[in-house]
């Protein structure tokens, strides 16, 4: 025990020894160690020449200069500090005061929007009406009933010769709205821009196969984009099988200018529709209507899609990195409208009911989905987006870009001006003439088949309709019939297995391969067997 207090005592010893000298060195250096310095200074300052002397000087200044300005920081913090002790009781008191001043705005706030919400019932003839609005929290007068509607109580049209009509503010006598008085002002707009709108002159001699190698030329000549003719192919094919689209792929593949340009060449541009995480519901596309404005918050979506009430071109809704949010729930009315058997059934409701002052194309508070426009979505998978599901998949035709093509020398093309109708007409009459062939439905059936058995899945009605719509199309644009099946079962049907849990799923997949290559041949079918040798690497 003894040695261990000899060890401890002369540890202690040299710590204290070793603290006391770096006080001692802190004290020489700060306080007594001037003499030195000073020493050292006029020892060499009449030896150096005229430029050693100024910097001599300098030294010592900024020497000086070192303790001074900490003594001054420290000098300054206590009085802070012993200023802030001082006034501890008069900073409490104004927090408090502070703190019911926030709580007295906050009820005035409240009270301002339980008035606002009582506004319409109130408003009438000269009376002045209890309305408070941001100014309440300033003035004491309470504002009248021009104040509010925005129609001055003296000139062409008095107080009294105002009333309120299905909550619209109209002249007494006419019916007609009230000057500046309407809830869809970017609808007005749209209607006062084709109030005197001619159509041009529209191509309707065009094939599908010419539309496809004008716009590949058109992309490469006119905005040095560069698509191979499969991509092409599948993007009007796709169009003729669904009203959504959705480009997947790598970035830097094309996926938001392919739409884009494609809108160029139809001399209709796209509207560009940026989806955000925040997207929960409909409101976030179509807007909603804000009961104390009366105003309804338009978007650019429902802008797009009224204005395509007048246009006869096919026109275009990019949603942009759509899966960032969850697409089931902020696109799910537009996906169920879609999936209505007649067009008279794609309808949307925007307001209870109609106002005289709304747009021309709104009927009954609602508003027509066109036959002539298409939603276009792009999407990533990364660790930033939500996966797409089933119930889109199936509704939706995917095309994929993953690989970029390679560019190319090409004669200057001009746009082409076609209208929906006119595409329209031309998908019926591709299907028309190229119909699926007989022995390549019977192989068809023997894939369901197979499918059924060993992995309980099924073509189903909606799927076999698209391919019928699909398949035709593609072939009119070029491609071939084998081709078109191979990239429908690969995306739409093969797909699904993405989603099966099944510990032999590796062995059954070599077996579907198998299957295929034997039902089709071993040199057909290339899009499907890739996808399922991917789809192998995931377990």
């Amino acid at each position: 025990m003894s040695d261990f207090l000899k060890f401890a005592f002369e540890v202690i010893s040299q710590v204290v020894y070793n603290f006391a000298g770096v006080l001692a060195a802190a004290v020489k250096l700060l306080v007594t160690g001037w003499r030195d310095y000073f020493t050292i200074f006029f020892t060499y300052f009449p030896t150096v020449g005229i430029l050693g002397k100024i910097l001599s000087v300098i030294l010592m200044l900024i020497l000086i200069a070192i303790p001074v300005l900490a003594v001054v920081l420290l000098v300054r913090s206590a009085l802070l500090r012993r200023r802030l002790k001082k006034d501890k009781v008069d900073n409490t008191e104004l927090y408090r005061e502070i703190g019911r001043l926030n709580r007295q705005v906050l009820d005035l706030i409240d009270e301002k929007n339980k008035i606002l919400a009582l506004k319409v019932n109130t408003m009438g003839g000269t009376e002045r009406i209890p309305y408070m609005g941001a100014s309440a929290l300033t003035d004491d007068t309470i504002p009248t009933l021009g104040n509010v509607t925005g129609i001055p109580q003296s000139g062409k049209v008095a107080a009294a010769e105002i009333h309120v009509e299905k909550g619209n503010v109209v002249e007494a006598g006419t019916g007609a709205p009230a000057p500046e008085d309407n809830r869809f002002p970017k609808l007005a707009l749209v209607d006062q821009k084709y109030a005197e709108y001619v159509p041009p002159l529209f191509d309707e001699e065009i094939t599908l196969q010419q539309l496809v190698e004008n716009y590949r030329t058109f992309a490469c000549s006119q905005m040095h984009l560069y698509y191979t003719p499969e991509i092409i192919r599948r993007f009007v094919a796709g169009m003729a099988s669904s009203k959504l689209l959705i480009l997947e792929g790598i970035s830097g593949t094309g996926k938001t200018s392919l739409p884009h340009s494609f809108s160029r060449f139809l001399e209709n541009p796209a509207t560009m529709v940026s989806v955000q995480p925040s997207f929960r519901d409909r409101t976030e596309l179509l807007g909603y209507f804000n009961e104390f404005s009366k105003r309804f918050n338009e978007t650019e979506f429902l802008r797009a899609l009224y204005e395509a009430g007048y246009r006869e071109e096919p026109s275009m809704v990019i949603l942009d990195e759509m899966n960032l949010a969850r697409i089931e729930y902020y696109f799910a009315e537009m996906l169920s409208v879609l999936e209505m058997p007649s067009h008279d059934e794609w309808v949307l409701d925007l307001v209870p009911t109609a106002w005289a002052s709304d747009p021309k194309l709104l009927f009954d508070g609602k508003i027509r989905v066109p036959d002539s426009i298409w939603f276009i979505g792009t999407a990533n998978n990364d660790d930033s987006t939500f996966t797409i599901t089933d119930k889109v998949y199936d509704r939706a035709m995917p095309i994929e870009l993953n690989e970029r093509a390679s560019a190319f020398e090409c004669e200057p093309q001009g746009p082409c001006r076609i209208t929906s109708a006119h595409l329209q007409a031309m998908f019926e009459k591709a299907k028309q003439d190229y119909p699926i062939s007989e022995a390549t439905q019977a192989k068809l059936e023997k894939l369901d088949g197979y499918l059924q058995t060993r992995f309980k899945l099924a073509f189903g009605n909606r799927i076999i309709k698209q391919m019928n719509d699909f398949i035709p199309v593609y072939v009119a644009c070029g491609g071939k019939e084998l081709d078109g099946m191979d990239y429908i079962v690969a995306r739409k049907v093969l797909k699904k297995l993405e989603s099966l849990n099944i510990t032999f799923v590796r062995d059954e997949i070599r077996s579907l391969n198998e299957y295929i290559e034997k039902v089709f041949g071993k040199t057909n079918m290339p899009d499907s067997k890739a996808y399922l040798n991917r789809i192998q690497n995931l377990f």
